[in-house]
């Protein structure tokens, strides 16, 4: 009967691997993040600058140099083919990320295959591995690296030399070296910071040039990574843009709270390695470095899909329904799939930052301290308590961002355009040219229009002489935003700017003395329903 459920949910994974290749393919930006690093290095084997280089969708390359040498292989064969050997080798590390996993949540061999089986195959289906897949990305092969690395998988002798070449493609996995000394691993420790330095100093004869450009500065250049406010960017210093921390204060709160949130889940993992759990305690660590970057796209947040299945794996009602809850804000995404239900900006808040909140938890928590080594015979003597506790606790959270003033996690794609895009149909759409637009424009403060695409919803329109200013709030309690309004063409001044959604949207028209005279909330909110043209 097991074998035959490790089959089967083998045969779920050939099938999704196989739809989840078919949908990638057909895809007309399929794989762009490989594109880009394809379309780099051809720029470079060409004598084009590495960081110079800006793919068709405007994305540049911004890895360290030494990724450069890495993925290098990737140009000798073409990108078509690139391409299919990724996708493959994508899942490949998928099956070998699940392997150890599988071991750290089972005690003996009995059921290991059957574990293993579905940790793959939930790890497929998470939102993290899927944007692997779509976008061509490498976070999968430095997930593996590091994981193998921190459990002390590999030999001894070579113990740590993996996190430093991944950390020498992508910086974030430096936060091992420091869980190395944390526990007492020096010698690995030591191993990963000459890994490290070699990889960077190879680099540097390799490609001088590229490697003075990025260390003397694109290093530091967060913006080249894209809108770091979006909600793709599920770190801490994502959610604190959304939140709106004021600029100025902003590194100093975010410094701040990435320290003690590291600090924590160092200490969490030196006591779960001392107590023999090395696999709980690497994937904790991965997930301090998702909650602790700038930057943590979709894709990075592999190690919180793991300490989710952990977590399951654990004794315990309230870890149980922890990991479960976890697991599903990684597999759907609670903003878009409750958002008829999050009237209020605090909820709207919760749901939408879901996975930064679940990960930084995770590290202050780090899966129950010294309950982790119960057995699962330790199990709560009175589980009707236990589930009492984790709907009160669930309830309590959502009474408490219910009543937050905060402003709403769906406007992170907000952009008001100047009169430099004026020239683009797709941004100002209603009306083109001083004869059509004057038309367009009625007696009311604002006529406007709007478009709805995929991600966003797009308004453009013409305003009156006696609107003074025009500002959009995303959501009640929430800052305005002050929309341009241009003089684009002779006696009209239109507009047009983006936002995630509508849904609790109210554009404002001002008059010369700063009084209002004019609101829109139900035309933008009915305009957001719209079926997208």
């Amino acid at each position: 009967m097991r074998d035959r459920r490790v089959l089967l949910l083998w045969a779920g994974f050939a099938v999704t691997a196989l739809v989840s290749t078919l949908l990638v393919l057909r895809r007309e930006d399929r794989l762009s993040d490989l594109h880009i690093y394809y379309g780099a290095l051809a720029d470079l084997r060409a004598g084009r600058p590495l960081y110079g280089y800006v793919a068709e969708n405007g994305g540049p390359f911004t890895y360290p140099p030494f990724a450069a040498l890495a993925l290098w292989p990737i140009t000798v064969v073409p990108e078509g083919v690139a391409q299919v050997v990724w996708l493959l080798a994508t899942y490949a590390a998928v099956v070998a990320v699940a392997v150890p996993v599988g071991a750290a949540l089972t005690a003996g061999r009995s059921r290991r295959a059957l574990v293993v089986a579905a940790v793959a195959l939930g790890l497929l289906l998470s939102a993290p591995v899927q944007s692997n897949l779509r976008f061509g990305q490498v976070s999968i092969f430095i997930v593996l690296a590091a994981l193998l690395d921190g459990m002390g998988v590999v030999p001894a002798r070579l113990r740590g030399i993996l996190v430093g070449v991944a950390a020498a493609i992508k910086l974030t996995p430096l936060l091992f070296v420091v869980y190395f000394l944390a526990t007492g691993r020096w010698r690995d420790a030591a191993r990963a910071m000459a890994a490290f330095v070699a990889c960077a100093g190879i680099a540097a004869v390799v490609l001088p040039g590229e490697s003075w450009t990025y260390w003397a500065g694109t290093v530091l250049e967060t913006s080249r990574i894209g809108n770091l406010a979006s909600l793709g960017n599920q770190s801490v210093h994502g959610m604190l843009l959304r939140v709106g921390v004021d600029e100025a204060a902003l590194p100093l709160v975010w410094a701040a709270l990435v320290a003690a949130i590291c600090a924590v889940a160092l200490l969490r993992a030196r006591h779960l390695a001392a107590h023999g759990r090395p696999g709980h305690a690497a994937v904790l660590i991965g997930c301090a470095t998702v909650a602790a970057s700038p930057v943590s796209w979709t894709h990075h947040q592999i190690w919180t899909v793991l300490a989710a299945m952990l977590l399951i794996g654990l004794a315990g009602v309230a870890r149980r329904v922890a990991g479960v809850a976890l697991l599903a804000t990684m597999v759907v995404s609670l903003g878009a799939v409750l958002s008829p239900i999050s009237t209020r900006p605090g909820v709207q808040f919760l749901f939408e930052n879901a996975r930064t909140l679940g990960v930084c938890l995770l590290c202050l928590a780090g899966f129950g301290g010294v309950a982790v080594a119960a057995t699962r015979t330790a199990r709560t003597a009175a589980p009707r308590r236990a589930w009492l506790r984790v709907g009160v606790a669930a309830a309590a959270t959502l009474a408490f961002f219910a009543v937050q003033p905060l402003p709403a996690g769906a406007d992170p794609t907000f952009k008001a355009y100047d009169l430099d895009d004026v020239v683009n149909p797709r941004y100002f759409f209603v009306c083109r040219g001083p004869a059509e637009c004057a038309a367009f424009g009625t007696d009311a403060p604002v006529t406007f229009g709007t478009r709805v695409e995929k991600t966003k919803v797009r308004v453009n329109g013409v305003v009156a002489p006696r609107v003074a200013r025009l500002a959009y709030y995303s959501a009640p309690g929430g800052a305005p935003r002050e929309i341009p309004l241009l003089a684009a063409y002779p006696g009209t001044r239109t507009f047009s700017f983006r936002s995630a959604t509508m849904a609790h949207g109210r554009l404002v028209a001002y008059a010369a003395d700063g009084q209002p005279i004019a609101t829109y909330d139900e035309e933008l909110a009915a305009g957001f329903r719209a079926d997208p043209p």
